[in-house]
């Protein structure tokens, strides 16, 4: 199944408190669970101003749903096309 990189603008996401970010997860999990299991969410990068999540997902057009449901940003989207890593060098 396809893996995404989905970039969220949120000014002042850097200055998120831990109970803020963990609102903000309740409500991701809570439209994942209405949304069904073929889309789940891996981990999240959060930055200065942006958040940064990777999703497992059939199509697109499912994290936008997500995004939509949820009531947070789906700014960019980019499909994995292939992963590196230090063993990649080897």
């Amino acid at each position: 199944m396809p893996k995404y990189v989905i970039e969220r603008e949120i000014p002042g996401a850097g200055n998120l408190t831990q109970e803020q970010l963990k609102g903000i997860s309740q409500t991701s999990c809570g439209v994942l669970s209405k949304l069904g299991s073929e889309i789940q969410w891996v981990e999240s990068f959060v930055t200065g101003d942006k958040i940064y999540c990777v999703y497992i997902a059939p199509n697109e057009e499912l994290i936008k749903e997500h995004a939509k449901q949820g009531g947070f940003p789906a700014n960019n989207i980019a499909e994995v096309k292939n992963i590196i890593n230090p063993v990649t060098a080897e």
